[in-house]
């Protein structure tokens, strides 16, 4: 088992870091949601199919790691409040040792 490192600020602004799996087929999001960083309900509404933006998270540090979003993200982003131009999908940034010292924030949920 192969475990990163990725700092979350939650919506209250407390600053979090925590070990991720890279073995478990995860994301971001899910990742949110294990360690219960966000109010039950308000993040992955969708199930992490980037369909609601309500896991979005602006990328503070580690951007150059991560895969480049695809149209479905873009467009979703496009869509959504509270955008910025670090703005990304947690549900779109899968758990790979590539992304170790990730540092992202979750955006208000609307």
């Amino acid at each position: 088992m192969s475990d990163i490192t990725v700092k979350i600020k939650d919506r209250e602004g407390v600053l979090h870091e925590i070990s991720a799996p890279t073995d478990m087929s995860m994301n971001l999001m899910e990742v949110i949601r294990a360690y219960e960083l966000a109010e039950e309900g308000t993040i992955g509404v969708c199930g992490g199919m980037a369909m609601c933006a309500s896991c979005q998270v602006y990328v503070v540090s580690g951007a150059e790691n991560l895969t480049e979003m695809g149209d479905e993200e873009d467009a979703m982003l496009g869509e959504a409040f509270h955008t910025r131009d670090n703005s990304r999908l947690g549900c779109q940034i899968h758990i790979t040792e590539d992304i170790e010292g990730l540092e992202v924030e979750i955006a208000p949920y609307p």
